[in-house]
């Protein structure tokens, strides 16, 4: 089980990490907003605990973002805000927990035991690929960066699946060819080019961050920056 906490006081964090690493789980920790808001952009958790204030961007916003990245992940709020008022903004923020400190950790491990299991037996199995904000489901072929769904075509597709399977890795055209066209590469064709283009224009137009480089007499890598 992996578990992302937002928490950005050092001491509790490093007790709930040792607590949770004790139980088998593995745990990465951020220690404000922004940090939350990349690791959950980059990754996927089987549990999210979140802090309510935090800098930058707090607690009831990151459960928010969570939910849109994905609307089955399992949210904690676990926080020193124990008034009615609060509670409800963390549950119409879309929290499935609320736990208020200072807490046993007992009854936080049990929480998230629960809140785990749950999400394993209601949820169908998906098979996703997924680098930054951009994700590939295997199972429906929906691809979406950043939460908005992008329409490929069969061959745009099965590009960006090999890219995605070799994140951070150079791939050669002659690799691309063979693996994705299942062809020869052909030194006098450009296809491969401007198919490349075709998922630049649909995938980084627009976006902050490009995340599909061209390295110049190697071939091309999914990175960001």
């Amino acid at each position: 089980m992996k578990v992302l906490l937002v928490e950005d006081e050092p001491k509790l964090a490093s007790f709930v990490k040792k607590g949770f690493e004790n139980e088998g789980y593995e745990l990465e920790v951020a220690y404000d907003g922004r940090m939350g808001q990349s690791l959950l952009q980059q990754n996927r958790y089987d549990l999210v605990v979140l802090d309510v204030n935090l800098p930058y961007v707090n607690g009831f916003e990151l459960c928010r973002q969570a939910r849109q990245l994905n609307p089955h992940q399992p949210v904690l709020l676990l926080t020193a805000l124990d008034s009615l008022d609060d509670k409800i903004a963390g549950f119409e923020a879309g929290t499935d927990d609320y736990l208020v400190k200072p807490f046993a950790f007992r009854e936080l491990l049990l929480r998230a035991r629960v809140l785990t299991r749950r999400h394993a037996a209601g949820s169908p199995a998906r098979q996703l690929l997924r680098f930054s904000d951009l994700e590939l489901n295997l199972d429906t072929k929906v691809v979406t960066r950043a939460g908005q769904r992008i329409e490929l075509t069969t061959k745009e597709y099965s590009l960006l699946e090999y890219l995605l399977l070799n994140r951070g890795k150079v791939i050669s055209r002659v690799d691309i060819a063979e693996r994705v066209w299942e062809l020869k590469f052909d030194t006098n064709t450009n296809v491969i080019d401007v198919y490349v283009s075709y998922l630049r224009k649909k995938l980084d137009k627009g976006y902050p961050v490009k995340l599909i480089h061209t390295v110049v007499g190697m071939g091309y890598v999914l990175r960001e920056g």
